[in-house]
């Protein structure tokens, strides 16, 4: 029996069960990321996975990482000649594009801690601001409210999203016209939106925070 367990334990492996995890949460949702979900897939038993992942928000951190991984903003950097701040842009697109592509993954990400094989992912990162002006107590700063954003972003726009399934806009619009009649301001906002793609609202947010801390933080040029 413990034979039995052992060669279970070493068959199976932290990665494996992150991977089975994420591909759980891509088809389901959060809901769909059990341990016994996980176990079933993997072809072992539940408490084998506890060798390797000790409880659920564990593999929820190993989980935000992987999602990180795959969205190719893993702590990479600037490329050559590139000012941080198109650099900054870029990784919250990136990101963004990541989370709205799997349902649940903003909440996956949400109140996450970094596991300590990102720290020196997260030292370089940080070392590019520093390298630029930000004392490193800024820099942190500046990567909670960018990843803060990005994440309430891509849950409003699931959520959004989720629900013009059910309820499209489009089949509103002669009772919104006629609701709005005596808000003039308010129809024409709804008005000049409306064409506009999906993704207009979190680029105008995002614009506006790079844009600040370039404005803070850029030496005039």
């Amino acid at each position: 029996m413990v034979s039995g367990a052992s060669t279970e334990r070493s068959a199976v492996t932290t990665e494996a069960v992150v991977t089975a995890a994420v591909e759980l949460l891509g088809e389901g949702g959060l809901e769909a990321v059990s341990f016994r979900r996980i176990a079933a897939r993997l072809g072992v038993s539940g408490p084998t996975l506890y060798w390797h992942v000790d409880s659920k928000r564990r593999l929820m951190d190993l989980m935000a990482e992987e999602i990180v991984r795959r969205s190719g903003t893993a702590y990479a950097g600037p490329e050559p000649g590139q000012p941080w701040w198109e650099w900054l842009r870029d990784d919250a697109r990136r990101m963004f594009r990541a989370l709205i592509g799997t349902r649940d993954a903003a909440r996956v990400l949400a109140g996450n801690r970094p596991s300590a094989e990102s720290f020196a992912g997260i030292e370089r990162v940080l070392s590019v601001l520093v390298d630029a002006g930000l004392t490193p107590g800024q820099a942190q700063q500046a990567l909670f409210a960018i990843g803060a954003y990005v994440i309430g972003s891509a849950t409003e726009w699931q959520a959004e999203a989720e629900r013009q399934s059910s309820q499209p806009v489009a089949d509103q619009d002669g009772l919104l016209a006629d609701a709005l009649a005596d808000r003039p301001v308010l129809l024409a906002a709804i008005a000049e939106l409306m064409d506009r793609p999906d993704t207009s609202a979190f680029e105008y947010g995002l614009d506006l925070l790079i844009d600040g801390l370039r404005a803070r933080h850029a030496p005039p040029s």
